[in-house]
């Protein structure tokens, strides 16, 4: 007798589940309309990015022309991963190379840069004032 009403008890719970589920069950369909300039104006945001300030950079040198020209053709023949550029901060001439988005990825191109520029360091530019 138990046994039959322990059968019947878990029958009842299976069908109320299955009730429960097909009642508060919900189907439809999500449509995104948008802008086809949004594509766009993402793509140009990803380039002001990249020129951004917000980037960790990585010094090569700071000294005089020359030198920093020497410096930055010997940093391009030894590494095409980061492009490096002459800044011009009075008196000097620096090497920045890489804009690398976090502290971390600097970091490892850090360790690697400075087997051949042992002075090298990380740094984050300055905001420039409009």
């Amino acid at each position: 007798m138990k046994l039959s009403h322990l059968k019947t008890s878990f029958l009842a719970v299976i069908i109320s589940l299955i009730a429960l589920n097909s009642t508060f069950g919900q189907e439809g369909s999500v449509s995104v309309n948008q802008d086809e300039d949004i594509a766009t104006l993402l793509k140009l945001k990803r380039e002001i990015n990249k020129e951004s300030s917000n980037y960790y950079k990585i010094q090569i040198y700071s000294g005089n022309r020359n030198d920093a020209e020497a410096a930055k053709l010997n940093f391009n023949n030894t590494f095409n991963d980061w492009a490096p550029k002459i800044v011009y901060e009075t008196p000097n001439f620096k090497i920045w190379a890489g804009s690398f988005r976090t502290r971390l990825e600097a970091d490892r191109a850090l360790k690697r840069i400075k087997r051949e520029f042992p002075s090298a360091f990380i740094f984050k530019p300055k905001k420039e004032k409009n």
